[in-house]
């Protein structure tokens, strides 16, 4: 078992009993959102009682795009906050899973089945929650390749064996799906001092990995490798564990695994958004290094297109052989590939600095195209 040296703490004791709201933690790292939230995903929240609100203690938002029908595991699901969203969104022919190692959370969670299914007009609940741990899905029940999507929000941290919960979550997911998670991060290898401190566990950094071992474990079980898709800085709200963090620093970010199938080499592709999927009908920001505009021409790298090309995304672009250079609609140049953000810190300072956003290609000028 891959433990990186931690020492375990009863994490059900401190989200079960320890908190009872969100304002009770000491650092911003399980309430912290990199993005303004889309109306619809807006009023989907609305929808979600005050009482599993309350009890929510993410680090982001986890939802992604083009989830109507999806079957969608929520891997440490707490109160339900999450997944009474997706229920939502998935529609009654989608179907979302729980799954919390907490009885506390587990118990609020179901009680409020019925309240949602009526909300939202459902004859039949379309949405369950289990009490399992995230690196033994088969324990609790789950099958090889029955997820679309698998989701997660500040959870991973928690556990002594992150290798297992990847490789679960690979597992459980269908060919061609997706595990988008939040998590906490560190800059550094953490020593062990911050390791084994007890409130630093409990408030998701202790147990943070090095935002490059996520990379090398993610590709080891098999999924591709990591595409990040937003990040904010955690700040410490405590003198005391300040001190006892010392130079660390930690982010809260967003990322994208996909289970892609291996077909041979791939190359490189131009890509065009169709447009239409909710809440992005004309702008899809995929990832930190790639945003499609409906009708833009975009070159994609072979890693991009084969992702594109098996997942879910299939229908929503039409993708073709980088052959050549064809302008796009209109006499505007595709995209440029260009060098991708990985570093979850590095794309911090860029947010920061408000230099993120992607130049939009420019249109060709007097002297033709760029």
């Amino acid at each position: 078992m891959e433990t990186y040296g931690l020492l375990v703490f009863p994490s059900q004791d401190y989200y079960g009993k320890e908190l009872q709201k969100s304002e009770d933690l000491q650092t911003n790292a399980c309430v912290t959102l990199a993005r303004p939230l889309p109306t619809f995903i807006k009023e989907a929240l609305k929808c979600v009682h005050d009482d599993v609100v309350s009890r929510y203690y993410g680090c982001g938002l986890v939802i992604p795009e083009c989830l109507e029908t999806c079957w969608i595991l929520d891997l440490g699901s707490g109160s339900g906050r999450d997944c009474y969203m997706l229920s939502k969104l998935v529609g009654e022919k989608g179907h979302v899973t729980g799954i919390d190692m907490t009885d506390a959370q587990v118990e609020v969670a179901k009680k409020h089945i019925d309240y949602h299914m009526k909300k939202f007009g459902y004859q039949v609940p379309n949405v369950d929650f289990i009490h399992g741990y995230t690196e033994k899905l088969g324990d609790a029940g789950l099958k090889d390749e029955s997820y679309d999507i698998v989701i997660s929000n500040c959870v991973i941290n928690l556990s002594p064996d992150k290798r297992a919960v990847l490789q679960e979550a690979y597992r459980v997911l269908k060919a061609g799906g997706e595990m988008y998670f939040s998590d906490v991060y560190a800059s550094c290898d953490l020593p062990e001092d911050i390791r084994k401190h007890r409130v630093l566990w409990g408030e998701c950094l202790g147990g943070a990995l090095w935002w490059k071992d996520l990379y090398r474990i993610a590709e080891e079980v098999g999924f591709c490798p990591p595409r990040l898709v937003t990040a904010s800085r955690i700040t410490i709200n405590n003198k005391e564990l300040e001190s006892v963090v010392g130079d660390c620093q930690f982010v809260s970010a967003t990322f994208r695994l996909f289970k892609v199938p291996k077909k041979g080499p791939a190359e490189r592709c131009q890509v065009i958004y169709n447009g239409g999927i909710t809440g992005h009908e004309r702008e899809l920001e995929f990832d930190a290094n790639f945003t499609f505009k409906e009708g833009d021409v975009v070159e994609v790298d072979a890693e991009t297109a084969a992702i594109l090309r098996s997942s879910r995304f299939a229908e929503e672009f039409l993708i073709r052989l980088a052959a050549g250079r064809a302008p796009a609609p209109g006499g505007c140049c595709p995209a440029k590939a260009k060098e991708k953000i990985v570093d979850p810190f590095q794309l911090v300072e860029r947010l920061e600095a408000k230099d993120l956003a992607p130049k939009p290609a420019g249109c060709c000028g007097p002297k033709g195209c760029c």
